[in-house]
């Protein structure tokens, strides 16, 4: 086999001799790529932000940033790396180095104070400046990375700019020094990428393809398999294996918790495992697909999918995260579960003898505990069609973004003629798994959407679960969130209707 390398800014260098459980971030600076920082050594910062070449939606490639501190360098083997010093462009010996757009702009509009967190919000800000589908209008920037107009178009809002820079890029960086406000300023003011930018054009190419690997140093292994029943006989060979995809959780465990495995098995780039396909009565998901894949292919087809992704972490994390890891934990606060409960969701296992179907309602059956049995992958989840034509997902969180939930609601209603047909309520955080408030659900069902109904099934909602007083929220403030999320819901629904109604009156 191989011997497993990578490209870092253009040039390939071998992984040997560091340890398997090795971040991408502690190889980059002990090559002396110091840019890359460590904050929180948990994907919460962002300081670590690199570039890698993924396959693109839109393009070829795609150049998406991840967090360096929570992905196994052996995890990217044969794949291609951009640092903030691989950003500039390199002059004439003698000569200093051309600053990229997004680094001129940060300079120029001060952006940048202490540094330390400057070289991952410019990562983060150069993969927004390179994605495809990113609109500009007359108030960008000529792309030269100079004099872009940084306020607000007519009809934009405050998170995007005129020149499609999505904020929501940045969620994952962390500043302690500016405020915001300059980094805001230059990424509003950067305009589109020249014709001769060499990393624009490396998107019309390939990504690399995922290589198989077998990485092993001091007795300790990271595997890569390349088909799905490969990787299940390495399941079976080695037990005692973690099975990892984005490294969103097993990175936090390596650095916080110092977890070390005998084994680690990769499946992200798995392709059985990286389907996406529409049926007439199932939309399929693949496990190892990231949430920004998901996003992005869906393009919105999935309404309550579309409300949880803006509210899942980071960019950053989701640019690696999966459904398959997030419910592959068996966390009871992971954000996906209770929407999937709510779209009546099942996941489909792969094992050595075969494949099943679960719902989703009976993978749990403890805390981190599930259905699943040893040596069985999380191939897909699977969502029944027609979707419910009434959905909201309510997070109740001490930050807006990029934070744990205290409690998590997913609503799917089906309501016609103003009777709640049918109604499926998923929850997270108010038990040892994520749940369906059936109790709930039966009391909403088969009666009108009317504020009386609301009112009591809203207190058969604050009754649901088993919550517990932790850091986060009291049991007592979880249960009113259950209460509220109802009523939250109900007041939405009416608001609508009402706008509609006043819409179709002639004036």
């Amino acid at each position: 086999m191989v011997a497993a390398r990578i490209t870092v800014n253009g040039k390939e260098a071998p992984i040997a001799p560091v340890k398997p459980h090795t971040t991408v971030l502690d190889f980059l600076r002990e090559r002396g790529l110091t840019g890359t920082k460590e904050g929180c050594a948990e994907g919460e910062c962002g300081a670590c932000s690199v570039l890698v070449a993924r396959p693109g939606v839109n393009k070829p490639t795609d150049w998406v940033a991840v967090n360096a501190c929570l992905v196994p360098v052996a995890a990217l083997d044969g794949q291609e790396v951009i640092t903030s010093e691989g950003l500039a462009t390199a002059g004439e010996p003698g000569t200093p180095s051309t600053l990229h757009p997004v680094q001129e702009e940060m300079a120029a509009r001060g952006g940048s104070q202490c540094g330390y967190c400057t070289p991952g919000f410019i990562c983060s800000m150069a993969a927004e400046y390179y994605r495809p589908d990113r609109c500009t209008d007359s108030h960008s920037g000529s792309g030269s990375g100079s004099g872009g107009d940084s306020g607000e178009a007519e009809g934009s809002d405050p998170e995007h700019g005129p020149n499609g820079f999505d904020l929501h890029a940045l969620s994952g960086n962390l500043c302690r020094c500016t405020g915001y406000r300059p980094i805001r300023d230059a990424a509003f003011a950067v305009g589109s990428p020249t014709q001769d930018d060499l990393l624009a054009r490396r998107r019309e190419r390939p990504a690399p393809e995922p290589v198989a690997t077998e990485y092993t140093q001091d007795d300790s292994a990271f595997l890569r398999p390349s088909t799905l029943a490969e990787a299940l006989r390495r399941l079976r060979e080695r037990p005692d294996a973690v099975v990892v995809a984005g490294s969103t959780d097993w990175g936090v465990e390596v650095n916080i918790r110092s977890r070390r495995a005998n084994c680690v098995v990769a499946v992200d780039r798995l392709p059985e495992l990286r389907e996406l396909h529409v049926e007439s009565d199932h939309i399929g998901i693949g496990a190892a697909m990231t949430l920004t894949e998901i996003e992005r292919r869906l393009d919105g087809g999935v309404p309550l999918l579309a409300d949880l992704f803006p509210q899942f972490a980071s960019r950053l994390i989701r640019n690696s995260a999966t459904l398959g890891g997030n419910l592959g934990t068996g966390s009871p606060i992971g954000d996906s579960a209770p929407v999937l409960l709510a779209l009546e969701a099942s996941v489909v296992l792969a094992g050595a003898d075969g494949e099943r179907e679960v719902p989703l309602r009976d993978y749990f059956t403890g805390y981190r505990q599930s259905v699943r049995r040893p040596g069985e992958l999380i191939r897909s989840v699977r969502i029944p069609l027609p979707l419910a034509p009434v959905t909201a997902f309510h997070k109740i969180a001490k930050r807006r973004f990029d934070d744990i939930s205290s409690v998590a609601v997913a609503f799917a209603l089906d309501i016609e003629d103003g009777t709640v047909r049918k109604a499926r309520i998923g929850l997270g955080g108010v038990s040892a798994t994520p749940i369906r408030a059936l109790a709930t659900e039966a009391a909403l069902e088969g009666r009108p959407w009317a504020a009386r109904t609301v009112e009591a099934a809203a207190r058969v909602l604050q009754a649901e679960g088993t919550p517990m007083d932790d850091h986060r929220a009291s049991a007592a403030y979880r249960c009113a969130m259950l209460r509220q999320s109802l009523l939250k819901l109900y007041a939405q629904t009416t608001e609508q209707t009402t706008e509609q109604t006043t819409e179709a009156v002639p004036s």
